[in-house]
């Protein structure tokens, strides 16, 4: 009996453990849709069109080596044999959120001819800032090492995120070919490379006159800037901007905490004549991407500029 009672109680630690990472459920849909509604009346949660082109494939495991596996889902226009890939990286303050959230955009952006990979990474109450990046770089070069089966061209890589993830895109397409932030535990040969960005309102520097970044960021980068300011300035893209930079778009709502550091990295972009593009939706909160009428706008601008890097 004493056996049995000691194998539940390590069975239930066991899903307790596998289950952290879930803890933080505080960023939904739903939830910002209620915060939303009195402000702005007329939104509606968007719904892609579900497209005949478009294969879905659920919970595809991209990383067994970490304290449990990771996941994405991928989208895949069957029209050709290998697309442009797009990866995208949900928001949630780097500690919620989840990649189901990031299933429209997919479905939409793969119905004009993309490959798009929602992929899930671990959150700053599982891990802490670089981790997640390391992830989303894994989860690009397990992608690449795959291409044929996804249908991808492993030279037509963009990375798209909102929000924090956005962050995290653009973080991780200045630091393309840097070995501090790749995962050395990663036996892969492919590279982790990406061609293009889309960054949809996530903050290009932590410490700068225009952010007002504080305890979700602490809590990722582990420590206030005050405690760990090498983090805050290693874990901005604007501190790593160059000539070997993506193109990039950037989606932004009206809200200009979101876009802290845009125009500087715009100066830099332009000065190594690096192609980029501004959209700015007039009138809309943070997180407009879940909503119509800014959704279809979104989509619409995100493809367009992978047309023109791209096709």
């Amino acid at each position: 009996m004493k056996k049995i009672v000691v194998l539940v109680v390590l069975f239930l630690t066991a899903i307790d453990a596998r289950s952290q990472h879930l803890a933080d459920t505080s960023y939904t849909v739903k939830s910002t849709y209620t915060k939303l509604i009195s402000s702005y009346p007329f939104i509606t949660i968007a719904r892609a069109e579900k497209n005949l082109n478009v294969n879905q494939l659920n919970e595809v495991v991209y990383d067994r080596n970490k304290s449990r596996h990771l996941h994405f889902d991928a989208f895949l226009n069957i029209n050709k044999k290998l697309n442009p890939a797009v990866i995208l990286i949900h928001g949630g303050g780097w500690r919620s959120g989840n990649k189901n959230q990031m299933h429209e955009l997919a479905q939409g952006i793969a119905s004009k001819g993309y490959s798009c990979f929602s992929i899930e990474y671990r959150l700053s109450t599982e891990a802490k800032y670089p981790e997640g990046i390391y992830d989303v770089k894994n989860a690009i070069r397990f992608i690449k090492d795959n291409a044929k089966r996804f249908r991808v061209d492993p030279g037509k890589i963009a990375v798209l995120g909102c929000s924090s993830g956005g962050q995290m895109a653009a973080l991780i397409g200045t630091t393309n070919g840097n070995p501090a932030f790749e995962d050395a535990a990663n036996t892969s040969k492919s590279s982790s490379a990406v061609n293009a960005i889309i960054d949809i309102d996530g903050v290009l520097a932590f410490k700068h006159p225009e952010s007002k970044e504080g305890e979700m960021a602490a809590f990722w980068l582990n420590g206030t800037y005050e405690e760990n300011p090498e983090n805050w300035k290693k874990a901005s893209a604007l501190s790593h901007t160059n000539k070997n930079t993506a193109p990039v778009l950037f989606i932004n709502s009206s809200f200009e905490r979101f876009h802290a550091g845009r125009n500087d990295m715009i100066a830099i972009l332009n000065q190594n004549k690096i192609y980029n593009e501004v959209k700015t939706l007039e009138n809309s909160p943070h997180s407009f991407w879940f909503f119509q009428p800014w959704f279809g706008e979104t989509v619409v601008c995100t493809t367009q500029f992978l047309n023109t890097i791209f096709k």
